[in-house]
């Protein structure tokens, strides 16, 4: 079988597409990157270590370390193989149907620019907010003389949509959603919607009482029953919603809609209705999604007869109209990622910037929610005792190839936790530079606090979190400075602005103000502009936690963890790990 097919078998193309690199699996063994998955190279390779710096051999005995390194391998010089080392790499890919490494994917998406997502938590009044007439011109003018056609239009408007629930409702717990489909352009934006909700992986039903006799229209209905999506017709919609659905989409009516629903769009609305005094629970109702305008709204006043829905979210499309400064759900969405300078600069709008390659982009902060329902439930394969290496460190290994390999950002942070004489704790997030049977290592200030804390308390613990796979690594034990050379090895391995900064910065200590960092950074660069080594400073190095307790965790439903503790004991004169199970 070729390895190319084996992975479309398995529905993952992007697992390996995405990080765009090689994964070295062991000593002998790189499963290379090629575009749409079509070529995975398969060559020998000497192996790397753990590193934030180019590829280097690797200092210690260990030979299995994992390295993440650019994609060089040419389709020409790579070879497609299929024996039973690759077939032991690829089972332990099974976990890819569960619903656990689905999540693994989506997380990585969606989480691509996280670090920059709160940049992007708008003021909702430093943003353009359309009136009926403006949107429709808008409209116009996108389908004239700027070339847009409706069908494009409406692709990239239910893709919005589709993203910015992504956004927030996860289909492991919102799964099922009912998308309500009215006759015009915003129900064609939900059948779009539709599919590809069902391709982020929901399961969605399409009431669409009023068909439109259009060939767009025709052709949007035949993608989605093609999919096998079932179509309900109003009355088959039971009383109670929310024992069926989880997420209602309502995509009835938009902006150029006058007058009062008709049926059987009436009768539709007012089971959605939230009466006053209420909530959405008590009324048996799933999330409520609106596209573009909440139906029942006026589309500049919002909801002046009380008889419109509340939703949940109102997913908003080329710009916000006006009704939606009335909007108290909790979540506000800007979709529709396709204005042109030109019709921006007409009608002076003021749009946020969206994220990376996000399609949506959120308005406003989302409102407070209620800490303890904040609750996540594990599903995950079983991890048995009979399945676990002997020997912790290579466990530890095989569960951190896995995180490298499932695209995981820094897989190598972890919480460092120390304590001083009195035993007063600290804890704070720092990156393993290396491991192997000796302990793990990582970098840091000889006087900074934790320094000082391990000076008088050698003794520390460990904690790497990998959330998408629901694990956990404790390790507890003794720790020591590493030998100066590999100090010294690993801080010319550097980036040179961060040797820089090493010098720059006394760890821990109180300064008046970042300008002391900038200025002492600014003359050191200029003194070490010739390129000459820098040399490593005596109170910045290295320190090894030898472990004598690793604990191993992998989340579970109900809460009923897998917990297996590996602990050091004596044989015979000879030092051993004794492995148990504890209770969750």
């Amino acid at each position: 079988m070729a390895i190319g097919g084996l992975i479309g078998s398995y529905g993952l193309p992007c697992l390996l597409c995405a990080p765009r690199r090689l994964l070295v699996f062991s000593s002998s063994i790189i499963i290379g990157r090629r575009c749409d998955c079509n070529i995975i190279g398969i060559r020998d390779r000497p192996s790397v270590s753990v590193g934030t710096g180019p590829l280097r051999s690797a200092p210690s005995s260990t030979n299995h370390h994992l390295y993440a390194v650019q994609d060089h391998l040419s389709p020409k010089s790579s070879s497609c193989l299929w024996n039973s080392e690759v077939q032991h790499i690829f089972s332990r890919f099974s976990l890819i149907k569960s619903r656990s490494y689905q999540r693994i994917r989506r997380s990585e998406a969606m989480g691509t620019d996280a670090v920059h997502s709160l940049e992007h938590i708008h003021d909702p009044e430093a943003i353009s907010y359309l009136s009926q007439a403006d949107a429709i011109a808008i409209d116009e003018l996108l389908m004239g003389p700027l070339g847009f056609s409706v069908d494009q239009l409406m692709e990239l408007a239910g893709l919005s949509v589709a993203a910015s629930i992504a956004e927030v409702y996860k289909p492991d717990d919102y799964s099922r959603v009912l998308i309500i489909c009215g006759p015009g352009n915003n129900g064609g934006d939900g059948l779009v919607a539709a599919r590809h909700l069902y391709h982020f992986g929901y399961t969605p039903f399409v009431c669409y009482p009023k068909r439109t006799n259009k060939p767009l229209y025709h052709g949007l209905v035949t993608q989605l029953e093609a999919l096998a999506v079932p179509f309900l017709s109003s009355e088959e919609l039971p009383a109670q919603l929310a024992s069926n659905f989880d997420i209602v989409v309502d995509a009835m009516f938009g902006f150029s809609f006058h007058g009062a629903p008709r049926p059987p769009f009436d009768a539709l609305i007012r089971q959605l209705l939230v009466p006053s005094g209420l909530t959405r629970e008590n009324c048996g109702l799933p999330m409520i999604v609106s596209i573009d305008i909440p139906s029942g709204w006026h589309v500049e006043q919002g909801d002046i007869e009380g008889t419109g829905l509340r939703p949940d979210m109102l997913v908003s499309l080329t710009a916000p109209k006006l009704c939606a400064r009335k909007l108290t759900g909790s979540h506000h969405f800007l979709g529709g990622r396709f204005v042109p300078p030109e019709v921006a600069n007409r009608y002076s709008l003021r749009l946020p910037k969206y994220p990376g390659t996000a399609m949506c982009v959120r308005i406003g902060k989302p409102l407070s929610v209620d800490v303890a329902s904040l609750r996540e439930n594990y599903v995950s394969p079983d991890f048995l005792e009979e399945n676990v290496k002997d020997d912790p460190i290579k466990q530890f290994q095989e569960w951190f190839d896995d995180a490298v390999a499932a695209g995981l950002r820094e897989p190598n942070a972890m919480a460092l936790a120390t304590a001083d004489k009195d035993g007063h704790p600290s804890v704070r997030m720092v990156l393993l530079k290396g491991f192997d049977e000796r302990g793990f290592v990582w970098y840091t200030n000889y006087e900074s606090r934790k320094a000082h804390e391990i000076l008088e308390n050698p003794h520390a613990s460990l904690l790497f979190f990998w959330e998408a796979l629901h694990r956990q690594v404790r390790i507890e034990g003794s720790v020591e400075k590493v030998p100066e050379e590999e100090s010294d090895e690993y801080f010319h391995s550097r980036p040179r602005g961060s040797q820089i900064g090493a010098l720059a910065s006394n760890q821990s200590s109180v300064i008046p103000g970042r300008h002391v960092l900038h200025q002492a950074y600014d003359e050191l660069q200029a003194k070490y502009t010739d390129g000459k080594l820098i040399p490593r400073p005596e109170h910045w190095g290295g320190y090894r936690l030898k472990p004598k307790a690793i604990e191993f965790w992998q989340g579970q439903p109900s809460r009923l963890h897998d917990r297996l503790l590996y602990s050091r004991t004596e044989i015979n004169g000879k030092q051993n790990w004794k492995i148990e199970r504890l209770a969750p």
